[in-house]
């Protein structure tokens, strides 16, 4: 029994990306005829890579300050592993803006009740 041949931009597409032929096409703005033609083994734009490994979240973007860092699901995971919420981002960035005392006394209250409903959604998706 002869096993199927994948070429490279065929495991590219459906391994390392986890995309069908159809979500490819419709992502890339091709003809379905088209990502068939890459997966026989035709050149695949590296635009449309680039575009690929964006969705799936496996690079958040070609530039090398960004290198390290990765989407999952709905987290940025660091360099560290570390993986941060959009809602930590608009907290941090509240707590940079501010440097007097009285802001830095708010932004205390806020840390400690975005700590409180973290632990609440934390226990929700229990």
């Amino acid at each position: 029994m002869k096993r199927p041949r994948y070429t490279k931009n065929q495991l590219f597409r459906e391994i390392e990306c986890g995309l069908s032929i159809e979500e490819t096409a419709d992502l890339c703005c091709k003809h379905i005829n088209t990502v068939k033609a890459w997966d026989r083994g035709r050149e695949m734009p590296e635009c449309c890579r680039r575009l690929m490994r964006l969705n799936t979240g496996r690079v958040i973007s070609h530039k090398k300050n960004w290198e390290d860092f990765k989407i999952s699901h709905d987290h940025i995971v660091t360099p560290t592993g570390e993986t941060i919420t959009p809602q930590q981002i608009l907290l941090a960035q509240a707590l940079m803006y501010g440097q007097d005392k009285e802001t830095l006394q708010t932004s205390s209250k806020l840390l400690r009740l975005a700590r409180a409903v973290a632990k609440i959604l934390v226990l929700e998706r229990r």
